[in-house]
């Protein structure tokens, strides 16, 4: 069996423990994350949006934050994430930001939302033009926030990403 696999298994079994455990002790929903880059466990998460009051508490969020804070940068490239669960949009919007290089999960969307983690709302609203949208969105042009922008693209000290 070659060396990434033996390593996916490893670091998958982590992610499915930290799921069970913090589940067992009521931090939040059964989901857990950690984040490796070159062989080293960069941090690991797991789902609290109970626990912290936090709708955005979710395991591979918890996980990006803590692993970027880590190693003092917002860039996880070369960097995999292990997750018990297929990414929510969100944490798979995230993974994206944060530039996770790459992605290896237990259960699938489906299995999660045959145990009340449905996130088909989210996956069929994204493509929908604004106007259809069932959160009502009412874009209000100003030339103040165009200004901010305008200042954004000519500062010469910017950090990009």
């Amino acid at each position: 069996m070659s060396e990434t696999k033996n390593q996916d298994r490893l670091y998958l079994a982590r992610a499915i423990d930290l799921s069970r455990h913090h589940m067992d002790d009521g931090a939040g929903g059964p989901f857990g994350a950690v984040i490796v880059r070159d062989g080293k466990v960069l941090a690991e998460g797991w789902n609290q949006v109970t626990s912290a009051n936090d709708p955005t508490a979710h395991a591979e969020v918890t996980a990006i934050r803590r692993a970027c804070q880590e190693i003092g940068d917002f860039s996880l490239e070369g960097a995999t994430l292990y997750t018990s669960c297929e990414p929510c949009p969100m944490c798979l919007a995230s993974a994206y930001w944060a530039r996770v290089s790459r992605i290896v999960f237990a259960n699938t969307r489906q299995d999660a939302a045959d145990i009340g983690f449905d996130d088909s709302l989210i996956y069929d609203e994204i493509p929908k033009p604004i106007p259809e949208r069932i959160i009502p969105m009412d874009h209000q042009p100003s030339l103040e926030a165009k200004s901010v922008f305008d200042a954004w693209a000519s500062k010469t000290d910017k950090v990009e990403y």
